[in-house]
């Protein structure tokens, strides 16, 4: 098992130590310069566009439609998981506070990237077996005709079906195993991680069968109560520690750019370190460029495709700008950045230092639904891509085999997990980046035709 995981992580420090960090975080560059920082001026029209819609009645659609707010909640299920609560504190421990800087600067660029990916997703969307469909394998094969474009789409499909719906899902399982483990553990009870893992693959199992439909009207529910749960009970504890909060972001911006004067030269953690972690655990958690929320944004009844863009936006500043910031200053303010824990468990002994036992308990809790949504997000994101490649009589085995790696992954070893999964995100990224710059044109085409009022303009 050793070697096994050597082996990966090596594949993986290889993609993203250069490759992927320049391929991402130049896309998102590329398209926020092209469509003159569009994160920032239309920033306001997305959230009215999200939020303004969240109580709203919607007629219903063709099947497997979803309205413009299930189609976001999706994505935001998909990008809320592990990585804000889980991801976050691996990122301070592997590349120091420094990374969380670097999370916010690739976040910052993805909002534009996950704007042309969800504008391309509605363009280029389809109906397919009587099921209206999209994501990156239908933008890719408008990208490249011929065979370069089904081999384009068709690695893709593999790639995300193993990165989600395989070793992502496994991640999920995993942390909220060890989570709930940590919190039994304080009770003086030893529950193996494996049978919550039973339970989780149980009730996914039953929302897999509903189909998209029910999947839709479950994370429309879930989304919005989890973020709120959370968000109320990080800025209790951070309110606790608010004398720290200054310390924390000078710790971030620091250590960005000098490392070994946050973390001590002892620690080895380099300027590189703090990137790569950073825009991979950025990535692992906002999603942007990566070709996975697309697909929920293909299915929205969207007035047009510019305004589920700027709708993408959005779930990518509330995943990173709010959700992942509370745990990163939940853990920085309260000093236990240095306690020895790693992963959930330090973020458990965050809460733990103002609320006791029911600190650790309410990570675990909002661990739950965050990462069992993820489940649910990636499951249908991997399903798209597995009934393009084998068509519609594959939705079950490949149900069946996503909750088996829920259960596999809720026992396994936590490094194993998250190689393999950095591996695969990091593979599917590639193909999605070539297409997203190919299709650029397209893009700006799309926001002009549907965005310039009032005498804006916008250079080609």
């Amino acid at each position: 098992m050793e070697a096994l995981n050597h082996l990966v992580e090596n594949a993986s420090n290889f993609l993203w130590n250069v490759i992927l960090i320049v391929l991402l975080c130049g896309t998102g560059f590329y398209f926020t310069v092209r469509l003159k920082f569009i994160q920032v001026r239309k920033f306001l029209e997305g959230f009215k566009l999200v939020f303004g819609q969240m109580f709203a009645k919607h007629e219903g659609g063709k099947k497997g439609e979803m309205t413009p707010f299930q189609s976001v909640a999706t994505a935001i299920a998909a990008q809320v998981g592990t990585g804000n609560l889980t991801g976050a504190a691996t990122a301070l421990i592997s590349g120091g506070p420094g990374a969380i800087f670097w999370m916010w600067v690739s976040a910052f660029f993805g909002m534009s990237t996950i704007y042309a990916e969800a504008v391309l997703a509605q363009e280029y969307k389809t109906v397919r077996h009587g099921e209206v469909t999209g994501g990156p394998v239908y933008y890719m094969r408008a990208a490249l005709k011929g065979i370069w474009g089904k081999a384009l789409a068709g690695c893709f499909a593999v790639f995300i079906i193993f990165a989600l719906g395989f070793t992502g899902n496994m991640v999920q399982s995993n942390s909220i195993g060890a989570a709930f483990k940590e919190v039994f553990a304080d009770f003086g009870l030893e529950v193996p991680a494996v049978a919550i893992g039973v339970v989780l693959a149980a009730v996914a199992a039953f929302i897999f069968l509903g189909g998209v439909e029910r999947l839709a009207k479950v994370v429309e529910k879930i989304v919005p109560l989890m973020a709120g749960i959370y968000i109320v009970g990080s800025l209790a504890l951070i309110g606790l520690h608010i004398d720290a909060l200054p310390g924390a972001i000078k710790m971030i911006f620091v250590g960005a750019f000098q490392p070994s004067a946050v973390v001590g030269a002892g620690a080895g953690i380099t300027v590189r370190e703090a990137i790569r972690y950073g825009v991979a655990r950025g990535l692992f958690s906002n999603e942007a460029g990566m070709g996975s929320t697309p697909h929920a944004h293909a299915r929205a009844k969207a007035e047009n495709p510019h305004k589920q863009g700027l709708a993408a936006m959005i779930s990518v500043f509330i995943d990173t700008f709010v959700i992942l910031n509370l745990t990163v200053f939940s853990i920085l303010t309260t000093g236990v950045l240095d306690s020895g824990k790693t992963g959930t468990a330090l973020t458990q002994a965050a809460f733990s230092t103002s609320f006791g036992a029911f600190g650790s308990v309410f990570v675990a809790i909002c661990l739950l639904f965050f990462a069992f949504s993820t489940i649910l997000g990636w499951h249908f994101f991997g399903l798209v891509n597995m009934k393009y490649l084998f068509g519609e009589k594959s939705e079950k085995v490949y149900s069946l085999l996503v909750v088996g790696f829920v259960l596999v992954g809720s026992a396994l070893k936590v490094d194993l997990v998250w190689a393999m999964s950095d591996f695969f995100n990091g593979l599917m990224v590639i193909p999605n980046a070539i297409a997203l710059w190919l299709l650029s044109g397209a893009v700006v085409k799309i926001y002009k035709k549907f965005a310039l009022k009032n005498k804006e303009s916008i250079e080609n």
